[in-house]
């Protein structure tokens, strides 16, 4: 059986933690940013988790991380 190859792209989007959740950046933080407030800019600069339906298709693209 052969090894199974990482997206590439998925492993420099996600990463796992040490309890097996997947952590995302925030989306909507690359142009257009003065219609957005502060508050909202700076929430959208902390991690998010990878969603319970997304975490199955997440975790087959970064077996090895």
């Amino acid at each position: 059986m052969p090894k199974m190859k990482t997206h590439s792209g998925a492993a420099k989007r996600f990463s796992k933690t040490g309890t097996g959740k997947i952590k995302r950046g925030q989306t909507k933080k690359r142009h257009i940013l003065t219609s957005k407030s502060t508050k909202v800019k700076r929430k959208l600069t902390r991690q998010a988790y990878v969603s319970d339906g997304d975490h199955a298709k997440v975790s087959r693209m970064i077996p090895y991380a």
